[in-house]
């Protein structure tokens, strides 16, 4: 048991919490709960697995809560996250999304992880774009409606919600479809300095850094290595999916 839980989270990257669940599932003589895993851990148990194995429990700076800030004049075009329905906020509805950019250093020019994460099923889409620009961010949405088609684009991506940064501040580009005079997508925008707000996509980044660490430079990894990231976090069992995958719970979606 305690070789098969190494090799779990040191080799697949997996969570204690997961690692249980499997052994549940697998019947696997000797299995335990999450908390009795975590306790072996602390304890030295578990081979090679220490505290800093597991992303959970690593020591993360505490960033102190600013104050909001209304937005400025210039900027009221944009929707705010208060408007936005209810059921969406309590992930009843599918079909919402929200979008960050992952950068590997300070450099804007240089190479950015666009992820695009759905509220409910927390699907998660990453595309490699070549800058920290709107521009990029436009070109990488018209791809993807292109490649869906924008009737099953706007199927799937009712809502959007981004933060306040520069690569989002054209709403109506990114609103407006490439293909049709249709509108394609509903944006609507965080709060400045709440994060917080758009939490799926902060769990989504967090699994990129288990991958791709803070600081790398993003133009050294291929596409190829982003799409087994993408598929890594997709086919990975979430205790907040009831220890099923966002793609099983996508697909599910789609289907119905």
């Amino acid at each position: 048991m305690a070789s098969y839980v190494s090799k779990q989270i040191r080799e697949d990257n997996q969570s204690p919490a997961v690692v249980a669940d499997r052994m549940k599932t697998m019947d696997m003589a000797g299995r335990v709960c999450a908390k009795t895993l975590y306790a072996y851990i602390d304890q030295g148990l578990i081979k090679g697995v220490t505290n800093e194995n597991l992303w959970e429990k690593r020591k993360r700076k505490k960033y102190k809560r600013r104050s909001l800030r209304r937005l400025k004049k210039r900027h009221q075009c944009r929707t705010s996250i208060e408007k936005r329905p209810e059921k969406v906020e309590k992930r009843e509805k599918f079909g919402h999304w929200e979008i960050d950019l992952v950068v590997g250093g300070k450099d804007a020019s240089k190479p950015v992880l666009m992820t695009i994460v759905e509220r409910k099923t927390r699907q998660t889409i990453i595309r490699k774009l070549p800058n920290k620009t709107q521009q990029a961010v436009l070109k990488a949405l018209r791809s993807m409606e292109g490649s869906m088609g924008a009737p099953q684009f706007r199927a799937q991506f009712k809502s959007i919600t981004a933060d306040n940064g520069s690569d989002f501040l054209d709403v109506e580009s990114m609103e407006r479809s490439a293909f049709s005079k249709k509108k394609r997508v509903k944006l609507y925008y965080a709060h400045p300095y709440s994060s917080w707000e758009r939490g799926s996509n902060e769990n989504a980044n967090r699994f990129i850094r288990r991958f791709i660490a803070k600081g790398r430079d993003i133009g050294a990894f291929s596409s190829a290595f982003v799409q087994t990231v993408q598929d890594w976090i997709n086919n990975c069992p979430r205790k907040c999916l009831n220890y099923q995958s966002a793609q099983h719970c996508y697909t599910r979606e789609i289907a119905a």
